[in-house]
């Protein structure tokens, strides 16, 4: 006696909760649920600040060899006024930047990775001319060479 092709009721409905309405299997990231995502907002701040620094320090070798890079969330204890919050802080040998001042207060006319990472850079340059005491734009006078 030939089987039918016709499945029980109840293997339809299980299928019907583990599928969705085209017929494919529920699908997961391909990093799965237990893995962290690969680039974050912190990563890719965290890395841009290092390498702005590291670029800075191959020019700046004599100046910059005592000085340590921070990143810290917010700027520490109280504010100085309702309309200013610091991006950075300077002091002999540290540098620290805060991340989310400089991530959500930055006004970017295109709102990309390319244009996020350039307004940190920014933000690094700035912080380093004053340590230094110098112009932002005169601490790589190559690297702006075609603006």
């Amino acid at each position: 006696m030939a089987r039918s092709r016709r499945q029980p009721a109840r293997a339809a409905t299980i299928r019907a909760r583990t599928r969705n309405r085209h017929g494919r299997d529920l699908r997961s990231s391909v990093a799965g649920p237990h893995l962290p995502f690969l680039r974050s907002r912190i990563d890719l701040f965290d890395m841009t600040v290092a390498s702005t620094a590291e670029y800075l320090r191959s020019l700046w070798p004599n100046e910059l060899a005592q000085v340590s890079f921070e990143v810290a969330t917010m700027p520490f204890g109280e504010f100085g006024s309702p309309d200013h919050v610091d991006r950075w802080s300077v002091t002999k040998n540290r540098v620290i930047l805060f991340r989310l001042p400089i991530e959500r207060m930055s006004r970017l006319h295109r709102d990309d990775e390319v244009h996020r990472r350039l307004a940190i850079e920014a933000c690094v340059f700035r912080a380093v001319a004053e340590l230094l005491g110098k112009d932002p734009w005169d601490l790589a006078p190559d690297r702006f060479h075609h603006f």
